[in-house]
């Protein structure tokens, strides 16, 4: 039986780790020839070892750095291959620089984290969209909860999901006569590699736990569904929508980072008033 994106070429950006290997993996197993892209070469030879192993196919490997834009255009030709075309993209890397109060926030490390997290994918887009304008394709944007309600001490990064959910739903607007569909999703606390410190047990953790209706964390799979519908025909009239993916978390209110942030910025008289309340 033919497998339902047989004859899909993919590139997924973060593809080295958690989330964009778990997509990866999963856009393999059904039939995608898939191209990831990362920083790290040695990250990306053992994602490609794994994804092989789970699939029977192992994942083509471009070594790239999404905030470099003649290096993420070269990503996205590779993953086109001959045929010049490209019928999804996971734009899956990202990540923060500053955990604490926005007040105390490193300049240039918020800057890193807006130019990773914002720039990045734009640049990603800005290279895949005439690929994804010849296959009539799909972009995913992989964005987090902390981009749509408020996480204590998390704002460097939540505003940088922020700025990239609303890119991408203006970027839906724009390529719809195109027939190019820009999505993002937002996960919740995902039990992956990144996440162990938070998973593994503590008051970070019982902050997400108590406010999750289905009360477990996701995992990377939980993400890489939506991401393998997303990218699919089976959803050719979705465009322009940020799907939250979260155990429901976002009925209720972000998480509390204050257990990490005060841990980093113990020392810092400033952080006092933080946990102070006030008349």
């Amino acid at each position: 039986m033919k497998k339902s994106l047989s004859d899909y070429r993919v590139l997924v950006t973060g593809g080295g780790s958690g989330i964009g290997e778990g997509c990866a993996e999963m856009l393999s197993q059904d039939g995608a020839t898939v191209t990831i892209c990362g920083r790290t070469p040695e990250r990306l030879a053992d994602a490609a070892q794994r994804i092989k192993k789970s699939t029977g196919t192992s994942p083509l490997i471009c070594v790239a750095d999404i905030t470099n834009e003649e290096q993420i255009t070269q990503a996205a030709t590779m993953a086109a291959g001959d045929s010049g075309l490209l019928h999804g993209v996971v734009a899956s890397a990202g990540g923060s620089l500053h955990m604490g109060p926005l007040h105390l926030a490193d300049t240039e490390a918020l800057r890193a984290t807006l130019d990773l997290n914002v720039v990045g994918t734009f640049l990603t887009l800005k290279a895949t969209v005439p690929l994804l304008r010849a296959a009539q394709g799909s972009f995913v944007g992989v964005s987090s909860h902390a981009g749509l309600d408020s996480f204590r001490f998390l704002g460097a990064y939540g505003a940088a999901k922020a700025g990239l959910d609303h890119m991408l739903r203006v970027a839906a607007d724009e390529l719809g006569p195109a027939r190019v569909r820009v999505n993002s999703v937002r996960p919740g606390i995902i039990a992956d590699e990144l996440m162990k410190a938070i998973t593994d047990g503590g008051s970070v953790l019982d902050s997400y736990i108590e406010n999750i209706p289905l009360h477990r964390v996701g995992t990377v799979g939980d993400v890489a569904q939506l991401v393998r519908f997303l990218i699919s025909p089976e959803s050719s009239w979705i465009t322009g929508q940020c799907i939250s993916v979260d155990g429901g978390q976002s009925l209720r209110k972000g998480a509390d980072y204050g257990a990490f942030a005060d841990a980093i910025h113990a020392s810092d008289p400033e952080m006092a008033w933080v946990y102070e309340p006030k008349e």
